[in-house]
């Protein structure tokens, strides 16, 4: 559906749950980083796109004092009493993604009246595809509309962002609450995630299209990993004397290699490997060098899956099966995108052979696996907005 069919859908089942028709509504993308992984935490680049799949949450004014979240997806209501502080819900319930966002808002002096909400998504859950940003900026972005109170972009992404850390429990870096609220229409986002400067990377070109590979998997070795990686790449920037990985190079670090272990080494490599390709992908896409983004694609991947060491076979799979069809089929490049150990993949693409590339992955990756991919195509789609 598109946004609009999708707005109108979310308007009907809030009809149907609440009996009335809802006030407001808000929507906010997921995204797919399309280069820089796990970069984030390391003061580097990232070069994420928003996604033609949404949050959106219809919502109307209630008589009491609380919020009333209801989704599509689940039965069973939560309520959110808005005169008394917010506690976290259990760990693992979906709606504390929301209950931070409505937390944030009330510490900074912004009163929250009751309301209704039903909340409907399109962006898949557990594929990396930052469900978990996309509602909690569909919900600021709701508040925002309810309240008449509009917070400085940057501002809004971090009230998400920490909304994220303090009631999900998960300590996530800034890209994906970053992209989700300033994402614009036919452009890619480079964050400096240091500076939190931004710059808008034009990709209008209607030749090529962006495919995204859902492998319907995710590895349990994926748990605990990530603040692994953390603490690996914490302890190379110590060995090599800098703040983080982002004031290293690699002259230094192959300087520096006698004073840390291999695998710290290598996930070093990738780090500051990976800070230089997104940097240089970024500008071969502004500069519609497709094959030379493409070759950079690919490159991240094989770093990820060798000296970082958070891809998969499924993972691997894809990108193989995508190698193998090649620019004369139609793929300038592809790689994992996410944390890894599941998720997807992202693969650059010429528009007039999506419907060929998207049969050929999937049958070939189910023949491979036995697991059915879900695949999409999308453009790079517009952040958050209020929906009439």
């Amino acid at each position: 559906m598109t946004l609009p069919e999708l707005g109108r859908f979310t308007a009907d089942q809030f009809a149907k749950t609440y009996g009335h028709a809802p006030r407001w509504m808000a929507a906010a993308p997921g995204r797919v980083n399309v280069i820089g992984e796990h970069t984030d935490y390391n003061d580097g680049f990232v070069l994420p796109m928003a996604i033609e799949r949404y949050t959106v949450i219809a919502a109307a004014p209630a008589a009491s004092a609380r919020a009333q979240l209801r989704s599509s997806e689940n039965a069973q209501p939560e309520m959110i009493d808005l005169t008394k502080p917010l506690p976290p819900f259990a760990r693992g319930n979906w709606a504390n993604y929301s209950a931070g966002v409505l937390a944030g808002f009330l510490a900074r002096g912004i009163q929250l009246d009751g309301f209704d909400a039903l909340i409907h998504s399109t962006v898949p859950m557990g594929g990396g595809l930052s469900s978990s940003a996309a509602l909690e900026v569909a919900t600021a972005t709701l508040l925002e509309a309810m309240t008449g109170r509009t917070l400085e972009p940057v501002e809004k992404a971090l009230l998400c962002q920490q909304a994220e850390h303090q009631y999900a429990g998960v300590p996530c870096g800034i890209m994906d609450q970053f992209i989700s609220v300033l994402g614009r229409k036919d452009n890619l986002l480079l964050l400096d995630c240091r500076s939190r400067r931004t710059e808008l990377v034009p990709m209008s070109d209607p030749s090529v299209a962006l495919l995204v590979t859902n492998t319907n998997v995710k590895h349990e070795l994926g748990n605990g990993e990530y603040a692994k990686r953390r603490a690996q790449c914490e302890a190379a920037a110590k060995a090599l004397g800098v703040s983080s990985l982002r004031d290293a190079t690699a002259v230094a670090l192959e300087q520096g290699k006698s004073r840390m272990d291999e695998v710290m080494f290598r996930r070093a490599r990738h780090v500051i490997g990976e800070i230089g390709r997104t940097t240089q992908a970024a500008r071969a896409i502004q500069e519609s060098r497709w094959a030379e983004a493409g070759t950079f694609m690919y490159d991240s991947h094989n770093s990820l899956r060798d000296d970082y060491e958070v891809s998969c076979s499924e993972l691997d799979a894809v990108v193989e099966i995508a190698r193998d069809i090649g620019l004369p089929g139609g793929v300038y490049g592809c790689r994992m995108t996410g944390g890894g150990f599941g998720g997807c993949t992202v693969t650059l693409v010429k528009t007039d052979a999506v419907d060929a590339i998207k049969k050929k992955l999937s049958d070939e990756y189910q023949r491979k696996t036995g697991i059915e991919a879900t695949v999409f195509v999308s453009r790079p789609a517009a952040g958050a907005t209020i929906l009439e």
